[in-house]
């Protein structure tokens, strides 16, 4: 067969380039959403060519983002976490909250035996006086905001590994994004794990797509398509198929909200988060019909 494809004619066609390759961090490219998202985004700028998305090794997020600022293995080339002004001292962000600002909003996945500890918790004080511990990853942002907040962390580098420890009760809450948390059990299958039903965590922290610090190409395409799906409105769509549901699921407008200060924003992600909190009320008005 080998011999027999050498005789085949020239057409005098040239080859089609082969479609760009991305690497999407793994986490990302498992999370339905998200993965929806950056092909929505890529799928807006034809212009740029063809693409296909890859699924990046399995990395914690320390190291996905090691990888994507040394970009010289690419290991990853697109990686959706949330923003602080570090992050984007090293990284190049595309400056758009990926689900309209909801990762800021966090609810307790709990167990059923713990769920007294949180009654008649109304306010930050409660909260610091009821000495709750609340779980999250040790190289994300919300560790050091809650810290910050005076709220006890415990943390581990795998984000797998701390549904673990809440069934061993190292801490009493581990605190999921409004976004994400459905997902999460979904995937946990674990009738143990329950979601608080009360308080809801706010704090402004945008979450970003990041690319490496020289892949400006990669970050054009990203914005300009991110931009086109809201301005066509198939982002406003994005975000109702995707989080409309855990929007009134979870109750969001009957929940005691307890807001968090976040000192570690850039100038530019503030402004960004300061719009998120002012619409909120409106954005989960529109999620929830």
């Amino acid at each position: 067969m080998a011999n027999a494809a050498k005789l085949e004619p020239d057409t005098g066609k040239s080859a089609l380039p082969a479609p760009r390759e991305y690497v999407l961090w793994y986490r990302n490219y498992d999370s339905p959403a998200i993965r929806a998202l950056v092909e929505l985004a890529l799928g807006k700028t034809p212009e740029y060519g063809d693409f296909r998305l890859i699924r990046s090794e399995e990395l914690s997020q320390g190291r996905a983002l090691r990888e994507l600022a040394d970009h010289q293995s690419r290991l990853v080339d697109i990686a959706n976490v949330a923003t602080t002004e570090e992050r984007e001292s090293f990284l190049t962000a595309v400056p758009i909250p990926v689900d309209g600002g909801l990762l800021g909003f966090r609810v307790c996945v709990v167990l059923p035996e713990t769920l007294p500890r949180f009654e008649g918790i109304d306010n930050l004080e409660d909260l610091r006086n009821s000495n709750i511990r609340i779980g999250q990853g040790s190289h994300w942002p919300d560790t050091p905001i809650l810290e910050s907040n005076g709220i006890r962390v415990i943390t581990h580098s795998r984000y797998e590994i701390l549904f673990g420890m809440l069934r061993n009760h190292r801490f009493e809450c581990f605190a999921r994004g409004v976004s994400e948390v459905l997902y999460d059990l979904e995937i946990e299958k674990d009738p143990d794990l329950v979601i608080e039903p009360n308080l809801l965590l706010a704090y402004p922290m945008p979450s970003y797509l990041f690319v490496a610090p020289g892949d400006q190409l990669t970050a054009h395409r990203l914005q300009l398509g991110m931009e086109r799906a809201i301005h066509d409105g198939s982002f406003a769509e994005f975000l109702r198929n995707y989080y409309g549901a855990a929007v009134a699921a979870l109750g969001l407008d009957r929940r005691t909200v307890i807001t968090l200060d976040n000192p570690y924003l850039s100038d530019e992600s503030r402004y960004v988060s300061r719009q998120t909190f002012s619409n909120l009320r409106r954005r989960l008005d529109i999620l929830s019909r």
